[in-house]
């Protein structure tokens, strides 16, 4: 049991403000998702939230008992729907969102925790911490803490996530995909080619800054709207090549791109980021073939335990992998502010709503009989 006096809770406002322990417990986070670690949060901080209309703050709050130190949970404290509310320091980028802990704690270690980002939100009706793994500890110590703190803690659904435990060879595999895909990627494969068409991954060094710029030239010729940071995928690309995380996929027909998949590969754990093709060129079904080659790639050379395609249901994702998984969040709403009593009531109502809806309906009388 750790000895629960003596904590004091210490807050940053950048992650490279961080003392190096804290910076290591969030290294340690890092095994599991980069989303963890520190890269990421200086990426998302740098060139998203130092953007941002002023009215926020990002803060790193670290949690230390008997001088070891036991939490690093990244919050911002913005406007929301309630009027001020502080939340996980994540956005539209965030596949998913957890603080750092150490091993071993239990929800009342984190309660001064809770109790210090009660206090410094400054009469917030709402905390909000999404996108969570709803069976890993960090949600329930996390959901636990926010309650003993005094809050109202409910979670709720936040998107779909298709994945797979890769357990063969990319053959086999693929043997294991329809008949629709397997025919696709034959098909396709001899057409591309024919008309000059090759597919290539990126890792980084001298060829790094021009596969960026592909990857931007068929992000511009996609469906995709336009980034609202635009400097944060370049900067997270260099990142990636950084670390030796990135597999950045390019379909070229002649000298022009017109696929382009950002793949980041890291302990084990290969995550499709963001995919994008040139709509003109939608026949040549070069998105396809591109994610064949990235999937044989980190299946037989990078042989990852774990294939994500991150955020959402999308059709498609289920050609491709066959597990489903659910991501969470958790909205905890202040009982002693007036707007975070709305919002109780507001969680109240929807959640009554939600029972009734599922209820089953009673059998309807046979006129007939």
């Amino acid at each position: 049991m750790i000895n629960r006096s003596g904590a004091s809770v210490d807050s940053y406002a950048h992650v490279r403000e961080l003392p190096a322990d804290a910076l290591a417990l969030m290294g340690e986070a890092e095994q599991r998702h980069i989303e963890f670690g520190p890269d990421w949060h200086a990426n998302l901080v740098d060139n998203v939230y130092a953007l941002e209309p002023q009215g926020h703050e990002v803060r790193f709050h670290v949690l230390r008992r008997d001088g070891r130190v036991l939490a690093v949970l990244p919050t911002v404290a913005q406007a929301g729907a309630l009027g001020r509310e502080v939340s996980a320091l994540s956005n539209f980028y965030t596949a998913i969102y957890a603080p750092a802990l150490a091993a071993g704690l239990e929800a009342d270690d984190l309660l001064p925790l809770t109790r210090v980002l009660r206090r410094a939100g400054r009469g917030a009706a709402a905390y909000r911490f999404s996108p969570m793994d709803p069976a890993s500890r960090d949600f329930t110590l996390l959901k636990h803490s926010l309650g003993l703190a005094g809050l109202s803690v409910h979670s709720y659904f936040a998107f779909g996530n298709w994945y797979e435990p890769v357990r063969q060879n990319w053959a086999d595999y693929l043997k294991d995909r329809s008949g629709q895909v397997r025919s696709t990627i034959k098909r396709n494969a001899k057409k591309f080619a024919a008309e000059g068409g090759r597919l290539e991954i990126v890792r980084g060094g001298d060829a790094l800054e021009s596969a960026l710029m592909a990857y931007q030239t068929v992000y511009g010729q996609s469906w995709k709207v336009p980034e609202p940071f635009p400097d944060f995928v370049p900067n997270l690309i260099r990142l990636c090549a950084r670390r030796g995380w990135l597999r950045l996929g390019l379909a070229w027909l002649g000298d022009k791109p017109v696929a382009a998949q950002i793949w980041i590969v890291a302990n084990g754990r290969a995550d499709i980021y963001k995919l994008a093709y040139d709509e003109a060129h939608k026949a040549h079904a070069p998105g396809t073939l591109l994610t064949a080659l990235l999937m044989e790639h980190a299946i037989d050379v990078d042989q990852v335990r774990e294939i994500d395609y991150l955020i959402g249901d999308d059709a498609y994702k289920a050609a491709w992998m066959s597990q489903r998984r659910e991501r969470f969040g958790l909205v905890a709403y202040d009982p002693l502010t007036l707007r975070g009593l709305a919002g109780l009531a507001r969680q109240a109502m929807g959640e009554t709503w939600r029972r009734l809806r599922a209820r089953p309906k009673p059998p309807m009388d046979n006129p007939a009989a």
